[in-house]
């Protein structure tokens, strides 16, 4: 042990002993096996390199003299054709495929099944002969009015599919059955928390789908998507069977007449090598494009380069002194909720029960209890995230979810309830930032898109609101590069970009590490001073009992006790309350 201590204590004595230390070369550890491997390797690819070249039976004079000879570009041009009208049309056809298998439609997810089943089942070549062949069937093609003589549109069903026809026919239904799985695949990958937040920001559906969710679902389609129209523009080959003169079937017939079999063939797979290159280069730039926020440092490309430049000088032309919409954002007015006799059941299991609860405009309202006592499901269904079994609530006396006839309540259409939901703004547990847009874009992307504001001024406002929050030097960030109490005040901003009359937090502190709690709860207290009525579901229990001017206690979905701060902790009425707190305080 004293020899030990004595060269460590040396070590920091002796002057210039660092100094010394940088003159040292460093040998990195040596791997026999791969370095033996690595010379088999470079051997194994120099013979065979030698042996292709060396062989005069190769003919690659042949080789050459055909390459770029007219009748094997017209047919190149052929099957690049087909690639690009099958998967244009193909994919187009998935798309609509698989997002009829994830509606809410029972027959049109029925029909896509169907869709799906029959054409994967179905051999290209024998689709293509059946194809070919439909005069047989329907000598006829009309288009009309069904089961009336008024005819619009006549031809003979040989005329009208010809074999180019039925290439292109048969290669986008087939496409369109594997396609429509990758896409639907896709989709599902996406966290239902996206959903969510798109739905509590007022996107309409059409925004959700391609805004939010196919941006985000395109990391998963794009690698096998691309194997799809890799294997599409070799299966172009099939379509020989149609007589059809692509690549393939050209080459076939200039080899049957001067019999050089090899040489033509490694025509072909050359072109082919030179086709599937081209689209990998694509795949690697669209995958780029679309990895936005998915790495913390992702790997610049001169196209991003360019459009970052860009972006900044159109960012920078934007005006960042107070524009009218800060204005009108200063002067928030809170919106009062009533709550009355509100019950929800998820199948057997009864989740809230005969809740009755009145918050009035402008108050701060935190709502305690343990786990599974039907907190964070009464809130989300305040801006109708979960639809009642029964009862209502309303704000400001508007119905949420419903439109009033009489007696009667009518549930409004998906597009109404989400104008009515950018009232109700929320912030969830696990922030549910969109993480392919950039910080300035998450808080933007709402007010544009819901029409409350232009661009400019959006920008402006989405600007103000970093700096309120204290992440003015963020805005071109993206989720994953921020910590989690960075995103969650980004998750506020965002809910705030709305000027809701209501926000509701969903246990806002409980995915934060203890450290980054305070920063949170900082942004929310200046908050409850805007005269924005708040609803907290939260465990932070001094935080409670600073802000709250209401303290709500649940437990098996029901309001067990509610009440001011002072009385809820200081004189509990219910035992039930009165234990809970001991457990916490």
């Amino acid at each position: 042990m004293s020899g030990l201590t004595e060269v460590a204590g040396t070590a920091d004595a002796v002057p210039g002993q660092a100094s010394h230390a940088k003159r040292y070369r460093i040998i990195p550890a040596r791997y026999p096996l791969r370095s033996a491997g690595t010379v088999f390797g470079i051997l194994l690819l120099l013979a065979i390199a030698h042996s292709t070249l060396s062989n005069p039976r190769w003919g690659w004079d042949v080789f050459a003299q055909w390459f770029f000879a007219e009748p094997v570009l017209v047919g190149l041009g052929r099957t690049l054709l087909l690639t690009l009208l099958g998967t244009f049309f193909g994919f187009i056809l998935g798309t609509a495929l698989a997002l009829a298998r994830v509606s809410g439609s029972p027959l049109l997810a029925a029909i896509s099944w169907g869709y799906i089943w029959i054409f994967r089942s179905t051999p290209l070549i024998v689709l293509l002969l059946l194809l070919n062949n439909l005069g047989y069937l329907y000598p006829v093609i009309s288009l009309g009015i069904p089961y009336t003589d008024l005819e619009f549109f006549s031809t003979s069903t040989t005329q009208f599919i010809t074999p180019f026809v039925a290439a292109v026919l048969g290669l986008t239904l087939n496409k369109a059955a594997f396609s429509s799985e990758i896409i639907r695949g896709g989709i599902l990958s996406v966290e239902q928390g996206q959903l969510e937040a798109a739905a509590a920001l007022g996107l309409s559906r059409r925004r959700q789908a391609f805004r939010i969710i196919l941006p985000q679902a395109m990391r998963s389609i794009l690698p096998t998507a691309f194997n799809e129209i890799i294997a599409l523009a070799k299966g172009t080959s099939q379509v020989y069977i149609l007589a059809l003169p692509e690549l393939f079937y050209t080459i076939q017939v200039i080899y049957r007449r001067n019999l050089e079999v090899i040489p033509l063939l490694m025509v072909a797979t050359v072109w082919y090598l030179v086709i599937l290159t081209v689209l990998s280069a694509v795949q690697q730039q669209i995958e780029r494009h679309y990895a936005r926020g998915a790495l913390r440092e992702p790997p610049p490309s001169l196209f991003s380069r360019w459009r970052g430049r860009a972006q900044v000088a159109a960012q920078s032309s934007v005006p960042t002194a107070t524009s009218p919409a800060l204005a009108r954002s200063a002067s928030i007015q809170g919106g009062a909720i009533e709550i009355q006799n509100v019950s929800k059941s998820f199948g057997t299991l009864r989740v809230l029960e005969d809740v009755s609860l009145t918050l009035p405009a402008g108050s701060v309202t935190a709502i305690l209890g343990q786990s599974g006592s039907g907190k964070s499901t009464l809130l989300r269904t305040i801006n109708h995230l979960e639809r009642v079994d029964s009862g209502f609530i309303t704000i400001d006396g508007a119905f949420v979810g419903y439109r009033q006839v009489e007696d009667r309540l009518y549930e409004l259409k998906e597009k109404d309830i989400l104008l009515r939901r950018a009232e109700t703004g929320m912030v969830f547990q696990t922030f549910n930032l969109f993480p392919h847009l950039t910080v300035l874009e998450n808080i933007t992307e709402a007010p544009v898109a819901t029409g409350r504001l232009s661009e400019a001024e959006a920008v402006a406002q989405a600007r103000e609101l970093l700096a309120r929050v204290g992440l003015a030097d963020k805005e071109a960030a993206y989720p994953r590069q921020l910590s989690g109490g960075q995103q969650q005040r980004v998750a506020i901003a965002r809910a705030m970009a709305l000027r809701p009359k209501v926000l509701l937090f969903d246990e806002p502190t409980s995915a934060l590490d203890p450290e980054l709690v305070k920063e949170v709860l900082d942004v929310i207290k200046d908050l409850a001073r805007s005269g924005t009525t708040l609803v907290i579901v939260t465990h932070e229990i001094g935080f409670a009992r600073e802000v709250a001017d209401r303290i709500v206690f649940m437990e098996g979905g029901r309001i067990l006790e509610s009440g001011s701060p002072e009385q809820i902790f200081n004189a509990p009425r219910h035992p039930r309350t009165a234990a809970f707190l001991a457990k916490v305080l």
